[in-house]
């Protein structure tokens, strides 16, 4: 076992570097973890949106993980977008058979509103990667799908928290409330008490990928060691840098900028 924290994505590509596992990569690596990817879909996208997506063959992804855990076994990983129920099961067979720090970040819908996720995916997702996940990261849209619920308010957004651990049997989620109005507050549930960080809402539309770099942070200090109280307040104040320091790339909802954040 290396004596470098390792941290794994299962994700989706993005060209132009901005979202899935190349974002992921690239926040990892400025958290001191190596990063290591497997591919579950090719997509056509830049910053104005998705214009296509083929998705990896499930026994090629099986292939894949194969590949990584028999050469060397994180110390965390992640999942993003897996679009097809069959991925899903050869990702959960991993993640039962080795047992390391988990972050599911359910991505169904990309920042530029294209849908990712087909619709028969949503039971598997529920059913079998949720119940395994140490820390689920929807945003404010994902986590209505998946509770089957209108959050508009903090009290429908308690109710929705409790839905992922309590009933679906996430041990801890964190729902992203960027898209309720006041401050950005990010709230973390752990099946005992919630806890939330804010900080003031940045007036940008430079966002793209967000929530891929977000959940890369927390796997990249959960392959650390650190605590899920620990990893959430590093990755509240590492995507609110990210954000503010955003460099302008492209010609629409562009990246964030994961090489600004200086903290520990």
């Amino acid at each position: 076992m290396s004596g470098l924290p390792i941290g794994l994505t299962v994700a989706g590509t993005d060209p132009t570097g901005g979202a899935g596992v190349f974002a992921d990569l690239k926040a990892m690596h400025s958290r001191g973890v190596y990063g290591m990817a497997a591919v579950t879909s090719l997509t056509a996208q830049n910053t104005l949106g998705v214009q296509d997506v083929y998705n990896v063959p499930a026994d090629f992804i099986d292939k894949e993980l194969n590949s990584i855990f028999s050469d060397e076994v994180p110390h965390a990983m992640k999942t993003g977008m897996i679009a097809e129920a069959d991925m899903m099961a050869v990702i959960a067979e991993y993640v039962r058979k080795y047992n390391i720090p988990y972050v599911m970040d359910p991505v169904m819908i990309a920042t530029s509103g294209d849908r990712l996720m087909t619709d028969r995916s949503m039971a598997t997702l529920i059913d079998t990667l949720i119940p395994l996940a140490n820390i689920v990261t929807p945003n404010l849209h994902e986590a209505e799908s998946i509770a089957g619920m209108k959050i508009q308010s903090e009290n429908d957004l308690h109710k929705a928290l409790k839905v992922f651990v309590d009933d679906m049997g996430a041990e801890s989620v964190i729902i992203k409330g960027g898209h309720l109005e006041g401050d950005a507050t990010d709230y973390l549930y752990d099946g005992s008490r919630i806890s939330t960080l804010s900080a003031s809402r940045i007036d940008t539309d430079q966002t793209h990928g967000t929530g891929c770099t977000f959940s890369a942070v927390l796997t990249a200090e959960l392959a650390k060691g650190r605590t899920i109280e620990e990893a959430f307040k590093t990755g509240k104040a590492y995507i609110t840098n990210a954000i503010q320091n955003s460099p302008g790339i492209g010609k629409g909802s562009g990246p964030v900028n994961h090489f600004s954040y200086k903290g520990d």
